[in-house]
């Protein structure tokens, strides 16, 4: 694929989505293996499919900021900005695993981080956002028994 395919292919949304879901539960939420680091600090994720590249970049644990980039031959079509705070001294068992759920199933109509509710046994994840792949931002946040205990802001957009 070439980059004209490339910008066909975003001009077809739902392939682009496609490509971003995959991307998404293939790094952080899935798991993935991550790649070296872009900046001192960083954590950084990567996936590859054709001529597309996804890149997860985000420095910090509990209070962290990172950028999702998607490429296509090596320019970035597509981009989003998040800063995510714990609002606990310490991360609950099972946080991280309510998360992953969460970001593991982004709904299709908007790709940005996870649908708008996914309940476990002590955790609550609520997601909002306005816009569309051109420009969007929102919010998610997890309740624990009731209680906010994370709350992450992102926004984002395609690139020319």
């Amino acid at each position: 694929m070439n980059f004209q395919e490339g910008i066909k292919m975003i001009e077809n949304k739902e392939e682009f989505i496609k490509f971003l879901i995959r991307a998404k539960q293939s790094t952080y939420a899935g798991d993935g293996q991550y790649s070296k680091n872009s900046r001192p600090g960083s954590t950084d994720l990567q996936y590859r499919e054709g001529n597309f590249q996804y890149i997860d970049t985000y420095l910090g644990n509990s209070d962290f900021i990172g950028q999702e980039v998607v490429w296509v031959d090596g320019k970035a079509i597509w981009g989003m900005n998040y800063f995510g705070k714990m609002l606990t001294t310490d991360i609950p068992d099972g946080f991280v695993d309510c998360l992953k759920l969460a970001l593991k199933n982004p709904p299709k109509d908007a790709p940005y981080r996870g649908p708008k509710l996914v309940q476990t046994k002590e955790f609550e994840y609520h997601c909002n956002w306005k816009g569309d792949l051109d420009l969007y931002e929102g919010n998610e946040q997890i309740l624990m028994n009731g209680k906010e205990i994370y709350n992450l802001k992102f926004n984002g957009g395609f690139l020319e």
